[in-house]
């Protein structure tokens, strides 16, 4: 039976990084997993000549030059930058809160009658916030909280903003300027060819099982190799022994559509209660509308996003970081820690919401330490 020094749970970015760096230093590496696809949640499929992101936006961004220049080592990335807008009842804003959004809001026309109107608002709260609500009026006021925040945090959460604790929201972009850069990261873009590319550069030459469950094969999986590199969920790992960590899940509904602009941007958050998405995808415009000869697309693609509480056989997508579930994670990562030659990584397995660009410092701050 041939024997492999890592077997790798799952091929997003955390394993493939992790695959290729093990391969470079001459390790024989098996990357197993569940999907029909390689690529965990980043995948992207061309459908129509449009790269579709099909488990939601990947907007590529850090400050980080280390990470930068690593991923660019697999894709060329575009020059996008994420700038959404917010829909509310047909009320259109700019995101992140800018001049445009104080603008449209107020009728205000300087940083100063601007920054005079949130601090009045701001003036509601005169105690230390003790929920999600009182937490965002502190920080942008009542009227873009109301319009811009509340609705979509709720439908996001599946709770009604009052319930949800303070932490959640520590911050709120207030730009006393006109611009629109949502992530304002030095480096930013969307790999061209689509994320898929990148992943199977990242896997050229390595071994790969698809439609690999492997926690029911887990006996069988484990005897192929010396080591273990598992980012699936860290509960699932251990049968749910302390109990579930939960999560947010997202279902996705994706139409192709025969005319050739829906929304006129790639990102429309609906912030009102009563829409049940809460954005909505159009993705053609994360490659400014051009195939990959440079011609315009005639069609288009569009994801609805729907956010809900996570339940077995769903797929996780982000961990509920508050004060109960990171209790019971760090009992889960006592476990974790007693597993010889398994190392936990990602977002799943380190329960964490982890940007792309954190992942991939993560991994490789791993991978130095343990080809060291």
């Amino acid at each position: 039976m041939e024997k492999y020094h890592y077997l790798i749970v799952g091929s997003g970015l955390y394993g493939a990084i992790f695959a290729h760096e093990a391969k470079e230093k001459g390790k024989k590496v098996l990357v197993v997993d569940k999907r029909p696809n390689i690529g965990g949640n980043i995948y992207t499929e061309k459908i129509e000549g449009i790269n579709v992101h099909k488990y939601g936006a990947h907007i590529f961004h850090t400050n980080n030059k280390k990470v930068w220049d690593y991923v660019n080592r697999f894709a060329e990335f575009n020059r996008f930058t994420n700038s959404p807008v917010a829909n509310y009842k047909g009320e259109l804003y700019s995101m992140p809160f800018n001049m445009y959004t104080f603008n449209k809001m107020w009728g205000v026309v300087t940083p100063e009658e601007a920054e005079k109107k949130i601090n009045e608002q701001r003036a509601e709260i005169t105690h230390e916030p003790q929920n999600l609500e009182e937490q965002a009026i502190s920080l942008v006021g009542r009227d873009v909280y109301e319009k811009l925040v509340k609705g979509y945090t709720e439908k996001q959460w599946g709770r009604d903003c009052k319930d949800l604790p303070a932490f959640i929201i520590k911050r709120l972009p207030v730009r006393l300027t006109f611009d629109n850069n949502y992530f304002n990261a030095l480096y930013q873009g969307i790999p061209i060819g689509g994320y898929t590319k990148l992943i199977e550069n990242l896997l050229d030459g390595i071994e790969v099982r698809l439609n690999t469950d492997y926690l029911e094969n887990k006996a069988e999986l484990d005897a192929l190799a010396d080591n273990v590199v598992y980012t699936g969920a860290i509960d699932a790992y251990f049968d749910y022994k302390l109990g579930y960590l939960e999560y947010r899940s997202v279902r996705f509904e994706t139409e192709l559509l025969e005319i050739s602009n829906f929304q006129g941007n790639a990102a429309v958050n609906y912030t009102d209660r009563e829409t049940p998405w809460t954005r909505i995808i159009e993705h053609k415009w994360f490659e400014f509308g051009k195939d990959a000869e440079g011609n315009d697309l005639s069609k288009t693609v569009i994801s609805r996003e729907y956010s809900s509480e996570w339940k077995l056989g769903d797929e996780p997508y982000y961990p509920v970081n508050d004060e109960k579930n990171g209790k019971l994670y760090l009992q889960y990562k006592e476990l974790a820690e007693q597993e010889t030659n398994v190392i936990f990584g990602g977002r799943l397995g380190e329960y964490k919401y982890y940007d792309m660009d954190q992942v991939i410092a993560a991994v490789l701050d791993k991978c130095e330490k343990e080809f060291a």
